[in-house]
């Protein structure tokens, strides 16, 4: 495996995932701030961005995965295949978006959003809009362009932030003067649905940079590849469906399972929250994008378990040290939202748990993608996202939205130890847990001394905590350093 490439491809990526989503990050304290809490409006944010998550899966239908497969792949023509895809996922897409438009009404009303289906028109917009360039982002991964990569995606997250600080504080400074301006911000639920607008005309922006790639377009559809690529690529669309449900179908489900303006309140906190456990999801996502296409261009060399092996233990050794670094931090962390929002912070190690937990799933699947055995991966998310959605539908209604929490850990839980238990027989990889082990242990180790004065009730300067945390997490960094130097 070469872990210089891997790491300096990861460094890049991880920029543009990393920081391009830190800067978007910098928008939930403009959000809390803004958004009155009692409103319900981040709730209906929340809520909306899920429904995008999990659209975006079903229109890729798993075909990121499947050009990488069939660009390496013997006797396949990589730019048939790029051309292909290209014209499938765009096809779909246009088709989604056209059938939304003409069904808005109905399609609204059953969201919950009949006073606002223009809020729903504009997701699907920026959906059909994603799925599109998210072939073209994975050509720029396929082709080893990471810069450009990382160039479009901070063309859309530069002037994403520059509007939403338009509509939360130049609007409203324009009242007195315009007053037509004040009814249009009130009129979209207090700049809450300008949000959508403001994605929509940023998503649309980037389409520019990808001129060269949009060439894929004059390439011929092959029909016989087509049909090759989709018996592929359907259990990757019920794997990415699933997967997408673990995440999101808690935040799509919790309206009607407590419904009202309470349910509402109780999501926007829980979306509040949770933001600062992505950390460790936008450090599954970074190494995602540098890894796979390693793994997909030595999948002919026999040495491949190897090259799986590492990449696990890296991922772990890494996760762990971002959710140490997001726990011992905590106390500046939690100021990025508003104080009405904080109650809900109880739920962040829970769920960047879960995070890790998919992480470590998303590093198992390699065994039934390389294998061509994808349907196993289907069945396996199937799995955890029927945990996941049973311990929301039956704990929602009596401990909120720490059932969102709980069915995130236990659904990825489930899906993680599925995929190991069934992988070990079917593609056996020699995971050096040894080598593993002692992280884990030192990890929950300090863990344990970040949380135990608060849990004993006792008043820890903030301060002289995160000291103590950074001595402790200076040890583990010492050893991850140590293990980085036997490469």
């Amino acid at each position: 495996m070469n872990l210089k490439s891997l790491a300096r491809d990861t460094a890049i990526y991880g920029l543009s995932s990393i920081v391009g989503r830190f800067l978007n990050y910098l928008l939930v304290p403009l959000y809390t701030y803004k958004i009155a809490a009692e409103s319900g409006g981040y709730g209906i944010v929340t809520n909306l961005y899920a429904y995008t998550a999990l659209l975006l899966a079903l229109l890729t239908f798993g075909m990121e995965t499947t050009l990488f497969r069939f660009s390496n792949k013997d006797g396949e023509d990589s730019r048939s295949v790029y051309g292909t895809v290209l014209k499938m996922v765009g096809g779909v897409s246009l088709l989604f978006l056209v059938t939304v438009l003409l069904l808005l009404g109905p399609i609204a009303s059953a969201m919950g959003y009949a006073s606002h289906p223009e809020y729903v028109g504009c997701m699907a917009a920026i959906v059909a809009l994603d799925a599109f360039q998210a072939i073209m982002f994975s050509k720029l991964r396929l082709d080893g362009k990471p810069l450009k990569f990382m160039g479009l995606k901070f063309a859309f997250i530069i002037p994403n932030i520059l509007l939403n600080l338009f509509i939360f504080y130049a609007m409203p400074a324009m009242f007195a003067a315009h007053p037509w301006v004040e009814r249009l911000y009130v009129s979209f639920d207090s700049g809450v649905g300008l949000i959508f607008f403001a994605n929509l005309a940023c998503t649309a922006l980037v389409t520019i940079g990808f001129i060269p790639e949009l060439r894929g377009l004059g390439q011929r559809f092959d029909r016989g590849l087509a049909r090759r690529m989709l018996a592929y690529t359907w259990p990757l669309l019920l794997l990415s469906l699933v997967g997408i449900l673990n995440q999101v179908a808690d935040k799509i489900l919790f309206p009607h399972l407590m419904p009202g303006s309470e349910g509402m309140v109780q999501l926007g906190i829980y979306g509040a929250c949770v933001k600062i456990a992505m950390i460790v999801a936008l450090l599954t996502q970074a190494f995602r994008y540098a890894y796979e296409p390693i793994v997909f261009n030595g999948s002919r060399d026999k040495n491949s378990p190897e090259t799986l092996a590492d990449g696990m233990k890296y991922f772990i050794i890494f996760a762990l040290l971002g959710f140490l670094a997001v726990m011992v931090y905590m106390p500046v962390l939690r100021n990025f939202i508003q104080p009405a929002y904080r109650e809900g912070l109880g739920v962040v190690p829970i769920v960047m748990m879960a995070e890790v937990f998919m992480g470590i799933f998303f590093n198992l699947s390699f065994w039934y993608k390389l294998s061509d055995q994808t349907w196993w991966g289907a069945l396996i998310s199937a799995a955890g996202a029927a945990v996941m959605i049973a311990v929301n539908v039956l704990l929602v209604p009596h401990i909120g939205y720490w059932a969102c929490a709980w069915g995130g850990f236990a659904g990825y839980g489930t899906a993680m130890t599925l995929s190991w238990l069934i992988g070990r027989r079917r593609y056996p990889v020699p995971y050096d847990f040894r080598a593993i082990l002692p992280f884990v242990l030192l990890a929950a180790v300090i863990f344990a001394a970040i949380s135990l004065p608060s849990r004993l009730g006792a008043e820890v300067s903030p301060w002289l905590q995160m000291l103590g945390g950074t001595v402790l997490l200076g040890g583990y960094g010492g050893l991850v350093f140590r293990e980085i130097k036997k490469k």
